[in-house]
């Protein structure tokens, strides 16, 4: 697909969501930073460790310690510096098969509120059935269906003294899943602040570059190019690669290694669980599918409808003089509503596509905890499963589908980067200007000899726009083009300066083929003044200068009052350094002009040209550029285009163009006396001020 043909039909165009081939060519702008990228993986996997262990931690503080009573104690004779109750010591094991004294063995139980202390081993204690009663002697028992074994009442400190390392275990399992946060924050901090540093280097790598090659694009190109594409293309749809980079790139592979390593522990926590909760996989994969389909043709209709909408805003904000001195506000405002309109109506049906998808991830995830509880929840009663594992499953259950959501969105990107892609590497894709010749150099003098030898030169193959030119401009001359609209006339300025090559013949300079001059050093020989002035953001003297560093402050004060710009410019509350607004808004056309050619002359070209300089200026403001033209033309070569025929009365030569070819040569009077097509342009220009 030629750059040419793209319009809004180039939104449309995101049929692929992954092309290999854009994919490796964006990864070459990854490469230089593969390291950053590394280091970011390896952050990624250790937030990842982090993020999985939490749960980890609460199956263990559960199980090993808030139900660490349930454990065996197995009673020592206690040191007289140990803690002890009715000096004993008591030790947790983890099973009593190893005790060698079974009498030694002894169980905590609670009933109710209170705990106590029951001589010998209790299978399942968090589900005994038992109660506490006296026995004959008024001592405590605790009483099941297993048998009577005797108890007692623990105080406060004494379940503190049994329970000592059920506590000591929580706090420091609670510093390390404290600790465990704090260090998946600073992981996961030092992660983005990586990967965006590392995206934003690439995209500004990438905005360079593409803004560099622009500028290195022939006018041909922008002349199929509108400029509100080529803006999109150097902001919009490189910021989408900064999502992809950013979001997609490194992240996907979080989201893969979080629903892997879930996926792990599950298995290793519990297989029957774990395979009820993935058997869910499947209803999220069609649903994803279905989903991706859907949501592909809603994004096409989105990005079509935002590029109109854009387009048609750039429009009426561009063409707004017009549209308020023809009145057509309320036509205008009707448009815009209907392309609105179908900017909201695409808008809606990414929102209820997402609105569907999410909440429907969220259901499953609610079944799946639903189904999870079930299973589980009688297994924990029955004492066949620990909570701690069941607590466990319901936190990893709810981080399962986290990156499933996240997945889906990681998609939309990924479609998104990959037609932006696309349409950026179809401009660096697009041939540059070759430039064939050489610099001249620092000590070569161009006096400024213009000739043009048989040229013939078309736009588009050969519908000619120049047939077989020929004349001559002697150094220090002033020679004027004059004729109809469309006869050639600024196609020879172009030309002059190649912005546009010729296909046949040849342009001269001082006898040297301008082919075999680079352009930069054929561009600094000349200056050209435009009909449509174009000025830059930035203050007045930033505007005549253009950067230039060897023009100084004197060189712009100097110029500036040869041509008259001077006193204008004075009459300014900050002179020289007043702000120009967006294209001189606040400028009258005759002072854009005049601004126009103090940068010509700041530049001190050997070459002068003026393409309808003072086709849009007022009488009083022509009378003070003629006297500025008399200056700054003054032992320089100078090509005047104009229709103002009276502006050229005084050039040396004359020249008239007719459908690409010339017709007459001479000067004002010559012309004149022949009666030619010059003499017919002037009567048809000059009768009514004749027959005044």
């Amino acid at each position: 697909m030629s750059e040419e043909n793209l319009g809004f039909n180039e939104e449309e165009d995101l049929g692929k969501n992954y092309d290999s081939r854009l994919m490796k060519r964006l990864l070459k702008y990854a490469k230089p930073y593969r390291l950053f990228f590394a280091i970011s993986i390896i952050l990624l996997f250790a937030t990842t460790l982090t993020d999985l262990s939490g749960p980890l931690i609460m199956k263990k503080v559960i199980d090993d310690y808030l139900y660490g009573y349930t454990k065996p104690l197995v009673a020592t004779a206690a040191a007289p510096n140990e803690k002890s109750i009715d000096g004993k010591k008591f030790t947790q094991v983890d099973g009593i098969l190893n005790v060698a004294n079974p009498d030694s063995i002894y169980s905590m139980i609670y009933v109710g509120k209170k705990a106590y202390l029951v001589k010998g081993h209790l299978q399942n204690i968090p589900n005994s059935a038992g109660l506490i009663v006296n026995d004959q002697a008024g001592s405590l028992v605790y009483k099941t269906k297993d048998g009577s074994f005797p108890a007692k009442s623990l105080t406060k400190d004494e379940i503190k003294i049994l329970r000592s390392k059920d506590i000591s275990s929580v706090k420091l399992l609670g510093f390390m899943f404290i600790g465990i946060i704090v260090l998946g924050f600073l992981l996961n901090f030092l992660q983005i602040s990586l990967l965006s540093y590392t995206s934003q280097t690439i995209i500004f790598n990438m905005r360079m570059e593409i803004f560099n090659h622009i500028q290195k694009l022939p006018l041909s190109f922008f002349d199929k190019n509108p400029v509100g594409r080529l803006v999109t293309r150097v902001i919009s749809d490189t910021e989408n690669l900064n999502d992809m980079y950013t979001n997609v790139l490194v992240n996907l592979i979080k989201d893969i290694s979080i629903l892997a390593g879930i996926s792990i522990i599950m298995l290793s926590l519990n297989f029957k669980l774990a395979l009820i909760v993935l058997a869910v996989l499947p209803i999220v994969a069609v649903a994803a599918g279905i989903f991706r389909i859907k949501i592909r043709a809603i994004y096409r209709s989105v990005r079509v409808a935002l590029a109109k909408i854009n387009a048609a805003m750039y429009e009426n904000i561009s063409g707004m003089r017009i549209i308020q001195v023809f009145g057509r506000e309320k036509e205008n405002f009707k448009k815009f509503e209907e392309i609105n309109t179908s900017y909201y109506k695409a808008g809606m049906k990414e929102v209820v596509a997402f609105g569907l998808f999410r909440p429907l991830n969220d259901l499953v995830a609610a079944l799946c905890l639903s189904v999870l509880l079930w299973f589980a929840g009688g297994d924990v009663i029955s004492g066949s499963l620990q909570f701690g594992v069941m607590f466990a499953f319901v936190n990893y259950i709810t981080m399962f589908f986290q990156p499933i959501n996240d997945l889906s969105e990681k998609y939309n990107i990924l479609q998104s980067s990959m037609a932006s892609s696309e349409r950026i590497f179809l401009i660096l894709d697009t041939l540059a200007e070759e430039d064939t010749g050489n610099d001249l150099p620092k000590t070569s003098s161009i006096k400024g000899d213009i000739e043009f030898k048989n040229v013939w030169f078309a736009y588009n193959n050969e519908e000619w726009v120049l047939r077989d030119v020929s004349f001559q401009v002697p150094k220090g001359k002033t020679v004027a083009i004059v004729g109809a609209t469309g006869a050639g006339k600024t196609s020879i300025i172009n030309l002059i300066n190649r912005l546009y090559e010729i296909q046949k013949g040849e342009i001269n300079i001082d006898g040297i083929n301008v082919k075999s001059i680079s352009k930069k050093s054929l561009r600094q020989l000349m200056s050209v003044v435009l009909q449509d002035v174009f000025l830059f953001g930035g203050t007045i003297k930033d505007n005549i200068k253009l950067n230039n560093k060897n023009i100084t402050d004197e060189n712009v004060i100097g110029a500036s009052q040869n041509v008259n710009a001077d006193k204008f410019i004075m009459n300014f509350d900050n002179g020289y350094d007043e702000e120009v607004r967006e294209r001189g808004a606040t400028l009258s056309a005759g002072q854009r002009q005049l601004l126009a050619f103090a940068r010509a002359l700041a530049y001190n070209p050997s070459i002068l040209i003026l393409d309808e300089a003072t086709a849009n200026i007022d009488t009083e403001t022509e009378l003070l550029i003629q006297d500025a033209l008399e200056k700054i033309t003054k032992n320089r070569t100078t090509i005047v285009i104009a229709h103002r025929l009276s502006t050229i009365q005084h050039a040396d030569m004359i020249i008239v163009l007719h459908k690409g070819k010339i017709r007459e040569t001479g000067s004002h009077q010559e012309l004149l006396a022949k009666k030619g097509m010059y003499f017919n342009l002037y009567n048809l220009q000059y009768k009514n001020v004749n027959n005044v």
